[in-house]
């Protein structure tokens, strides 16, 4: 998990303006709300530079879905003062909300800002004393807490939006943090969303990736769900392709499988959490299915989609994970038809009602089955690469990586493809044929152009993709 710099490419003089680095951990919409963020202090009239650079304001938004997550956030914070020890420092995000006093008590920070106030940041910055202690800025959730707009963008490529239509969660899984650190779920209504959409195509992007904590609970006071939004936007047929962050096995139901199967618009790639592949973790866990009703939905994703890229999220280690659970789990997911894993190793967190559970499984048993899932994710990863070769794709090019000498770039089921061309390629979607691997693990494939995708609207678009800088 990596810190996400978010920069103004601007080409104005700035030397007299306040400047501020932006750093993100954690999920899609951490960076979506940072990029929302960026834009507040641009209208404050601050200059925004990468993180690492000299300037007034350091601000890290922060993830806690992980152990790890926490332990970087300090060392951002470090690192940030180290290289500007004036700087004021602002802490934001899951984090900040949940843990706003350990925060507080870093050496540096000026402010720690709960989930609500994110975007008030700028303001919040005018209002504090520089001199004075760290001032904490974080209220508890309501019922009634509004809805927080925010999108990420690819600046430099216009290739990919993250745009947010959900935020929040009504779960109550045991080893989720989530709940408390985002409040209850509220959504975008379709209306804002076709708006943003609108504001997106006319930007120029290619792809928007609707994103969200819990998506598939996407659910408005005028009673529209997710399934709603998916046919707004193929009924709009926007001039790009829409992916799909993340969406719970219990919400990927069959009408929304059917309109995904439905369009071109929607791209063949799904990621459906499952967590594990033992009945009894996932009971312990609270989750709202089991083993047997999660097959079901893969296998209706599969036989609508044959093509479709399946990705999958486990957590390995949970108290009471025994060997033979574990190979429970290790053996149901070798059986389904997925594409890759994310497998996190489970940590204890705070205020959580897994971190009392007992049976805790040692530390370096976690990290082996963690190995062990990741190296089935690189087999499988590497077969479906292989099995795109000498096969026909849309795929949207990157900055030119002049290191390799290629456009990388996705296709629609989620193979990565390294691109060769002798000519610049424009900002537009190309019918690209897939070769062979690049490497003995096919970690992406040789790829040449065909075509534009839409010959007609490639005139439309004149950007060519930029050099992408080391």
């Amino acid at each position: 998990m990596n810190g996400v710099n978010l920069c103004d490419m601007s080409n104005e003089d700035t030397s007299q303006r306040p400047r501020v680095a932006i750093t993100t951990l954690g999920c899609k919409l951490n960076y979506a709300e940072s990029s929302a963020l960026r834009e507040q202090f641009l209208q404050d009239g601050y200059h925004v530079v990468p993180f690492g650079e000299d300037v007034d304001v350091v601000v890290v938004n922060t993830c806690t879905v992980t152990e790890r997550a926490d332990a970087e956030c300090r060392s951002l914070v470090r690192r940030g003062l180290r290289r500007s020890p004036h700087a004021r420092v602002a802490i934001t995000g899951c984090y900040a909300q949940l843990q706003p006093e350990r925060l507080a008590s870093i050496d540096g920070v000026s402010l720690v800002v709960g989930q609500a106030q994110k975007q008030q940041i700028p303001t919040l910055l005018r209002q504090s004393d520089a001199e004075s202690g760290p001032r904490i800025v974080v209220d508890e959730f309501t019922d009634d807490v509004p809805f927080s707009m925010a999108r990420s963008t690819d600046t430099d490529t216009r290739t990919r939006a993250f745009l947010k239509i959900q935020d929040g969660c009504d779960y109550s899984c045991t080893f989720c943090t989530i709940p408390l650190a985002r409040g209850p779920g509220r959504s975008l209504s379709i209306d804002r969303i076709l708006d943003e959409v609108s504001a997106l195509e006319a930007e120029g992007y290619q792809e928007v990736v609707l994103t969200g904590v819990n998506v598939g609970e996407y659910s408005t006071p005028t009673g529209d769900r997710f399934v709603d939004v998916l046919r707004a936007l193929r009924d709009r047929t926007p001039g790009f392709r829409i992916r799909i962050s993340s969406i719970e096995p219990n919400t990927l139901r069959a009408d929304v499988i059917d309109v995904l199967a439905s369009s071109d618009i929607f791209c063949d790639h799904v990621h459906v959490p499952l967590q594990s592949g033992s009945a009894t973790i996932l009971q312990a866990m609270k989750r709202r299915y089991n083993p047997e009703k999660y097959r079901a939905t893969i296998d209706a994703v599969h036989a609508a989609m044959p093509s479709a890229a399946i990705g999958i999220d486990v957590i390995v280690g949970f108290p009471g994970e025994t060997d033979a659970l574990f190979e429970e789990s290790y053996h149901f997911l070798a059986s389904l038809p997925f594409s890759y894993l994310h497998v996190f190793t489970y940590s204890e967190r705070e205020n959580t009602p897994a971190a009392s559970f007992g049976a805790r499984v040692p530390s370096s048993v976690r990290h082996a089955r963690t190995a062990r899932l990741r190296a089935l994710s690189d087999e499988r990863r590497s077969a479906c690469h292989r099995m795109a070769a000498h096969t026909e794709h849309v795929v949207i090019p990157e900055a030119f990586d002049t290191e390799r000498g290629v456009y990388p770039g996705w296709t629609e089921n989620y193979v990565r493809v390294a691109i060769t061309s002798n000519e610049p390629l424009l900002h537009v979607p190309y019918v690209v044929h897939v070769g062979d691997p690049v490497d003995a693990n096919a970690s992406a494939m040789h790829t040449t152009i065909v075509r534009p995708l839409h010959a007609d609207r490639a005139a439309l678009h004149p950007f060519h993709i930029p050099i992408a800088i080391a």
